[in-house]
């Protein structure tokens, strides 16, 4: 099972999040264990995530919880219902903050195993081939 790319429209009609929350610009390839996607709303002064004029890099996280969230919309039938994150680890992160960095951000998430009751992915944000942050996540079932 592998797919092709995916606008805007599709990740507001198929994601939890809505309005300027959801931050995925599109995906641009998945397949059953990985998602690629851009975000292009980082430098955006309305960025809901910003504190104090600033997108700090912890940021990334949510960006990475989305393509995964994206991710499991696409392959909906392996489980039911959305998901919900409930843990990071492992993070690293190799940038201060994400309002600075020019170009689209790159989300990656790969797949690294789960079942009914969660999955478990590994991410990575990057821009112009530089990493930002790296780490897992896990996303319980409800």
């Amino acid at each position: 099972m592998t797919g092709g790319a995916r606008g805007r429209e599709w990740l507001a009609a198929n994601l939890p999040h809505q309005g300027s929350m959801n931050l995925l610009a599109a995906i641009a390839d998945w397949s059953a264990e990985s998602l690629q996607a851009t975000a292009t709303g980082h430098r955006d002064p309305s960025n809901p995530l910003r504190r104090a004029g600033v997108l700090p890099v912890a940021a990334a996280i949510e960006y990475a919880a989305q393509a995964a969230a994206a991710h499991g919309a696409l392959l909906a039938s392996a489980h039911s219902g959305p998901g919900m994150l409930v843990a990071v680890r492992g993070v690293q992160f190799h940038a201060t903050r994400l309002d600075d960095v020019t170009g689209a951000l790159q989300v990656a998430v790969e797949r690294l195993g789960g079942d009914d009751t969660g999955v478990i992915y590994r991410f990575d944000v990057s821009a112009q081939g530089r990493s930002l942050a790296a780490g897992r996540l896990t996303v319980a079932f409800r």
